[in-house]
């Protein structure tokens, strides 16, 4: 007590000292620890975020079970939107609590307003947030088999059906709008591919089929998008090309239409004429010939004959690729094979002192493991000693 008088300090603070100076034998020895420079980035910061997307959503959904991640909400809005980027940021969830999400609305959706806000909060997501299509489309399908409301107004898929016309109606203006314009036109776009390609429509005999109307939408946007022939919208349609080609064209056939062919030939005369950069016209180019490979479908050969190169052609397909010395690729198909593979085995240098399991075959003082050089980098080093200096200074505190 005497000695806390002396030194200034108030007699009930003696927990909150450290260190008392009582005499050199009883003081600490002091480190001078260097600061260590942090980074100021947080995992949180907007720069690991897509455009439009929310990035401060509620924490229930990975903090608290799913039963309580509706308490707390005062709005549908909050809700479906914290779950939707839930959703974006970990789409693997999606199996796992999909089914709770529809119970939870079917308990809140109750009246035609919620419904219809329902829908543009899903819409605007999937065309707003980039990647986000796919899961979009799969949600629309789940909720749409799902949710209990029924209103006159139309149910879940007739309500979106609806929504996404209404952008439809203005494809002609929005492929010639200038680039944000063209932007948000292309990305629902490929929303809607994917909800061709996901949205399942369940006949009076239990028969699953997609929406007719979506078939004959795309087409429609096929045309507006060929019809201005500018770089976006061009990469637009190989993208909506690519996604759904051959499930249009078996879909045409089975009418007996000849669509897919008069959109080939769109995209030849494109290539002809069109004022648009050569690295688009090779992606045109690429979709032709990936249309005429069948859009890269493997078709298996028959379940009573051996497959073999000459009654299989893609024998060979999963082949892995070599190089000889020259740099020139063969594979399995290469009627070479044989005595490429065996020059490649006999070139020592590209297998230096290892057995094929991986055992160092280098004894002491071999060259590979001599020049090795385990020595830090200076500021590497100089950043693990003031590291080792703070880490010994935390633990003596």
């Amino acid at each position: 007590s005497e000695h806390l008088q002396k030194t200034g300090i108030p007699s009930g603070s003696q927990d909150k000292v450290s260190v008392l100076d009582s005499g050199p034998e009883m003081a600490d020895p002091q480190l001078a620890v260097d600061p260590v420079a942090t980074s100021n980035l947080s995992v949180k910061a907007p720069e690991f975020y897509p455009p439009g997307y929310n990035q401060y959503f509620n924490q229930n959904f990975t903090d608290s079970s799913f039963e309580d991640r509706c308490d707390g909400y005062l709005t549908l809005a909050e809700y479906v939107q914290d779950f939707l980027n839930h959703l974006t940021e970990q789409p693997g969830c999606f199996e796992t609590e999909i089914e709770q999400f529809a119970e939870t609305l079917n308990g809140w959706v109750i009246a035609d307003e919620a419904l219809q806000e329902l829908v543009e909060l899903i819409y605007q997501q999937a065309t707003s947030v980039p990647n986000f299509s796919y899961m979009g489309a799969r949600l629309c399908n789940y909720l749409s088999h799902h949710l209990t409301i029924n209103p006159q107004s139309g149910n879940f898929r007739q309500l979106l059906l609806q929504r996404c016309r209404t952008e439809y109606e203005y494809r002609d203006e929005a492929t010639k709008g200038d680039e944000t314009t063209r932007k948000q036109f292309h990305a629902f776009v490929l929303f809607l591919a994917e909800l061709y390609l996901n949205l399942e429509i369940k006949g009076t005999k239990g028969q699953v089929t997609r929406a007719e109307i979506l078939q004959e939408g795309l087409r429609e946007l096929l045309n507006a998008l060929f019809s201005n022939p500018v770089d976006s919208n061009l990469i637009c349609a190989v993208k909506l090309l690519k996604l759904t080609g051959s499930v249009l064209e078996d879909a045409w056939k089975e009418k007996g239409k000849n669509d897919m062919e008069e959109m080939i030939q769109r995209i030849e005369n494109v290539v002809l004429d069109a004022n648009c950069s050569r690295d688009v016209k090779h992606m045109l180019l690429k979709l032709v010939e990936l249309r005429s490979s069948n859009w890269g479908r493997v078709h298996g050969t028959t379940p009573h004959a051996e497959a073999t190169p000459e009654n299989d052609p893609n024998y060979f397909m999963n082949e892995p690729t070599f190089y000889t010395s020259d740099g020139v690729p063969f594979t399995a198909a290469d009627p070479d094979y044989q005595e490429k593979y065996q020059e490649l085995l006999e070139r020592e240098d590209l297998f230096p002192y290892y057995e094929e399991n991986g055992a160092d075959l280098s004894g002491p003082g071999e060259m590979y493991f001599d020049e090795i050089d385990d020595e830090m980098d200076p500021e590497i080093e100089e950043a693990y000693e003031k590291f080792c200096l703070e880490s010994e200074h935390k633990r003596k505190q």
